[in-house]
């Protein structure tokens, strides 16, 4: 487990190229949002029953969790090393006590956690990168920031925000054409300006 958990932290925060990293964030919108494009009736139904399913947050708090243990078991510390080993135990406690005690909102919650996570290897990627389109990554990486910072310590927003998104088909649509139109920007620089190294 702990070469493993190495190899993916190594591939996450050392190794992510810049194409790399905006092929993978491109395909994954265009392929969201297309299929959000054609599927509003059911996924409308799910967002609007999300904040308060306990079973997809306890699900995406768990992505979260065996994320946050890769981080803390392979980073490179520094005069805080003697901290890793009590933040391994506290993080499974932590995860065992918000499911227990802060299940309110839970999916809002856990979803905000994955999406600060999420946004440090895209951040990694495009550090110091040459060229300005690079820029396209960043900026998605800090909404994931902020929305993830709402959704965590105001989960209730989540809602407001499920439910705004969803009101009618047409912003639906073109929400939906936005996130298909944004992936293939990503993935046409990654292909013809973004160094693969």
């Amino acid at each position: 487990m702990s070469e493993l958990a190495h190899s993916i932290y190594d591939w996450l925060y050392r190794d992510l190229s810049l194409r790399t990293a905006g092929l993978i964030v491109g395909l994954l919108l265009i392929a969201s949002h297309a299929y959000a494009l054609f599927n509003y009736q059911t996924l409308r139904s799910l967002l609007r029953a999300a904040p308060r399913n306990k079973t997809l947050g306890t699900a995406i708090l768990a992505v979260a969790l065996v994320w946050a243990l890769i981080l803390v078991s392979s980073m490179d510390m520094g005069e805080f090393w003697r901290v890793r080993r009590i933040a391994l135990i506290l993080l499974p406690v932590v995860f065992g006590l918000m499911i227990a005690y802060v299940d309110e909102f839970l999916t809002a919650r856990a979803l905000g956690i994955l999406m600060l996570l999420a946004a440090c290897p895209v951040l990694d990627a495009a550090f110091l990168e040459s060229p300005r389109t690079r820029l396209l990554l960043p900026l998605l990486a800090y909404g994931w920031i902020i929305l993830g910072m709402f959704w965590v310590g105001l989960p209730y927003l989540f809602r407001e925000y499920t439910n705004w998104i969803t009101a009618t088909e047409g912003r639906w649509k073109k929400l939906a054409l936005s996130g298909i139109a944004y992936g293939t920007l990503l993935v046409g620089c990654a292909l013809a300006f973004w160094s693969p190294a």
